[in-house]
């Protein structure tokens, strides 16, 4: 997902200042599944409000602390929104994963210590389903069809994951 569709999805929703879409993001659980840099949310930002798809709705000022501007989506942005949002609905799936490129080469590693990072990785799988699951379980009612969908989706990947990793540590590494 392009940081593009990312803010002017959450911008959809209502005002919000860049920290707050990154707290969103948080608060969603969003991070496990969308990748982007943080530092570069400032940036896309400046970017969008450049390009006339997003606009300065508040600026806050305190004394003694920076001031803080939230922004709104423009008709314009709306419009990029649903080009963007199209387009990832049509995308592929695209099957990459990092343990791809080790197991093309595992015959090569010592089989112990390739079974202790494979049960590393199932911890972490276990560990992000869980999150995954406890955002779903206790935001249920406030979730929209998407979010919802998105979650149920991820937790069910990550299980899968789970299974066929202990099935590679088995069967590969002995274990």
């Amino acid at each position: 997902m392009s940081i593009k569709l990312l803010i002017l999805g959450l911008l959809m929703e209502g005002e919000k200042h860049p920290y707050e879409v990154q707290q969103v993001v948080k608060q969603r659980g969003m991070d496990c599944y969308i990748k982007y840099a943080k530092g570069s949310l400032y940036y896309a930002f400046d970017q969008l409000a450049k390009a006339n798809l997003i606009e300065v709705a508040n600026i806050i000022r305190e004394s003694n602390r920076p001031d803080k501007t939230t922004y709104r989506i423009t008709d314009k942005g709306r419009d990029k929104f649903q080009q963007l949002l199209l387009a990832e609905m049509r995308r592929p799936i695209q099957l990459h994963n990092p343990i791809y490129a080790a197991l093309t080469f595992a015959a090569y590693g010592d089989p112990e210590t390739m079974a202790e990072a494979a049960a590393e990785n199932i911890q972490e799988v276990q560990r992000v389903a869980g999150l995954l699951e406890s955002i779903l379980e206790q935001s249920k009612d406030a979730l929209d069809f998407g979010a919802r969908a998105i979650l149920i989706g991820a937790i069910e990947h990550l299980r899968a994951e789970e299974r066929w990793i202990e099935r590679v540590r088995q069967e590969g590494f002995g274990i």
